[in-house]
């Protein structure tokens, strides 16, 4: 399956689009006044030491103090014996290098962990753990033991360290593995000597930029090329391959053309849709994708897809069209944490075992971390997906200001009567001459018409005038009460 990757860049944002078989499949985008800061390592500072929840709050220099709990200390997972508690291990003051495992989500700040671990093009090393592990990605036993074997005759017994081979490193030579091996060691010596010239908080390592991310780490065997819209940038890109990302370095393109690359293969059309509640499908069933802090839910819905030969099968054609449909969505809106899926309800188990399988191979295609149960007494499907980063609508939006994020407002009559209520209640506390009402013309058209008599019967019961006047800048559900 061919993958091209599309690379916009303006001053404000960069975004990186995949593109499989002319169909957008990620969406990644980074803001340099909002970049995302996992992998970055830090020299912190403790601030506060929870031995209830055996958690610590680290200053790194953001906004809010970062989360650091026991079990993400290093230290204290060596040799299989018990973790001390967090209040021998940390105090109040004390400097700790630590690296971002999560970027700040909503409320809650950055997540940290102790042990350090550094992304190379084919490796990832491992200061602290003298291990040789392998990507799960990588299946075949027989493989697995050459390329461990391989890497053990290439690391020296005496430095510190292990590393990790990446899916990448496959078909990689013992000269671009000895390549990488030398970078990442050089680069943690950097690291560790800039720690031990700094004072807390302060920023030891920044990870690489997104459009670099992309190169090393999302570009693959079936990458037939890659599009820049920038110049400047595909210059840079172009060294940068040179440098770490040889074999990636043919694919690159500068494209110069006078219509817009998203607008070219349709990516702005997709991203309105990423950030719609409700997606089609080709089917005429569809999708309603709501996300709420705790998980997000996914419904599928026949819609006005009627089929050919009966119901059950017209309910098992939509649930399988929806696994893959579901499968893009979960990666376009990067969406992550629980997620519950309702499928239709089938009767048939045959049929449930065969859209859990093909929800499971479409999966197969994200490269990022996830688990999926089978189906559970209610018919729901429950899956995590690994959350890193703010999802596309948290990145993108934000709660609209009228509803506060709730998809729905009070009606006029509601907030009507919530103003009787209150003018009720002032005119009992407040001797004014008069109460007048400010608020939006869908409420003062409700007390010229259908509300006139209940406005004038309060009047007369607290024997006060009740005057009103239209705000057009008020929202439905905002209002103001003056005493004259």
């Amino acid at each position: 399956m061919s993958t091209e990757f599309l690379l916009n860049f303006t001053p404000q944002e960069v975004r990186v689009a995949v593109v499989e078989q002319g169909v957008v499949q990620e969406l990644h985008v980074e803001r340099p006044a909002s970049r995302g800061i996992v992998g970055n390592i830090y020299l912190g500072a403790v601030v506060r030491v929870l031995p209830g929840m055996q958690s610590a709050f680290i200053d790194v220099g953001l906004e809010r103090t970062a989360f650091l709990h026991v079990a993400d200390i290093w230290s204290e997972r060596q040799n299989g014996e018990a973790a001390r508690p967090i209040e021998r291990i940390l105090a109040e003051g004390q400097s700790i290098m630590v690296q971002v495992l999560k970027d700040p989500i909503g409320t809650k700040g950055a997540r940290l962990s102790t042990q350090v671990s550094l992304a190379g093009r084919l490796l990832v090393y491992l200061p602290q753990d003298k291990h040789i592990g392998i990507s799960q990605r990588i299946g075949d036993e027989s493989e697995r033991e050459q390329l461990r074997e391989r890497l053990g005759r290439l690391v020296p017994e005496k430095e510190p360290g292990g590393f990790i081979v990446r899916t990448m490193a496959e078909n990689a030579t013992d000269e671009e593995l000895t390549g990488d091996i030398a970078y990442l060691r050089k680069l943690w010596r950097e690291i560790v000597a800039a720690a031990q010239n700094a004072e807390a908080p302060q920023l030891l390592y920044n990870d690489l930029s997104l459009a670099q991310r992309a190169l090393r780490d999302l570009v693959n065997d079936a990458t037939t090329r890659i599009r820049i819209d920038s110049r400047e940038n595909f210059a840079n890109l172009q060294k940068f391959a040179a440098e770490y990302t040889p074999k990636v370095l043919p694919l690159l393109e500068h494209y110069a053309g006078d219509r817009p690359l998203f607008e070219l293969y349709n990516v702005e059309g997709e991203i309105q849709k990423a950030l719609a509640r409700r997606v089609d499908l080709k089917s005429g069933g569809y999708l309603i994708i709501d996300q709420t802090e705790a998980l997000t839910t996914v419904d599928v819905n026949t819609g006005g897809f009627v089929g050919a030969r009966n119901f059950d099968d017209t309910i098992y054609k939509t649930n399988l069209e929806a696994t893959q449909a579901i499968a893009r969505q979960l990666r376009l809106r990067n969406l992550g944490g629980i997620i519950i899926i309702d499928f239709i309800d089938m009767d048939s188990g045959e049929h449930r075992d065969m859209v859990l399988e093909e929800f499971r191979k479409a999966l197969a295609h994200d490269h990022t971390k996830m688990s999926i149960s089978g189906f559970t007494g209610l018919g729901l499907v429950e899956m995590t997906r690994k959350r890193t980063r703010e999802s596309l609508a948290h990145l993108l939006c934000e709660p609209c200001p009228t509803c506060g994020g709730r998809g729905e407002v009070k009606t006029a009559r509601t907030v009507a009567y919530e103003i009787l209520r209150e003018i009720l209640r002032e005119a009992r506390q407040f001797n004014a001459r008069e109460f007048r009402i400010l608020a939006g013309p869908e409420v003062i058209n409700l007390f010229l018409d259908d509300e006139s008599q209940a406005l004038a019967m309060l009047s007369d019961f607290i024997d006060k005038k009740i005057s009103f006047h239209t705000e057009a800048s008020y929202t439905q559900e905002q209002f103001d009460i003056v005493l004259l």
